[in-house]
């Protein structure tokens, strides 16, 4: 018998499917979503966080059970975070709400993004059309330059 799939919203690197790939899913449902009620930060993973002056961009995907268990082990096992999953409501661009899961890091240590963690957010934000100002957004988790220390 197969398993059957259930909606998710993907939010940071999830959105990007060479990311999604790499462990292992390719899911048939991809579309540009939108979640209120929350903030996106990345520190040094995105996650959301609540918010009632906020909207978060991100593509609304269907996974089996088994399958966003396998992707979230990989969060925690190669991208060091534990991320659990919650019941939201997600508006599609055509205007229809739909149910999904949405996983988010209760605990996550803060410390600096990395310039290519946030390509790999940016890159399917723009490609799917998401509103400048939202890419900006990401944009704005990017390490500051710091003037006392050397680059390569």
């Amino acid at each position: 018998m197969l398993e059957p799939h259930v909606s998710v919203f993907f939010y940071g690197s999830y959105m990007n499917r060479g990311v999604l790939a790499e462990a292992g899913l390719d899911p048939e449902r991809w579309e540009v979503g939108q979640l209120t009620g929350f903030d996106i930060t990345i520190a040094p993973r995105a996650n959301l966080v609540p918010s009632d002056r906020h909207s978060v961009y991100g593509i609304l995907a269907t996974a089996t059970h088994a399958e966003l268990a396998r992707l979230y082990e990989h969060a925690k096992n190669v991208l060091g975070e534990t991320y659990l999953p919650e019941a939201v409501l997600v508006q599609t661009r055509d205007g229809r709400w739909q149910p999904a899961l949405c996983y988010i890091c209760p605990d996550m240590e803060p410390r600096p993004a990395e310039d290519a963690y946030i390509d790999r957010i940016v890159e399917p934000a723009r490609t799917h059309g998401f509103p400048e100002w939202y890419v900006e957004r990401i944009e704005s988790f990017r390490p500051q330059a710091d003037s006392t220390s050397t680059h390569e």
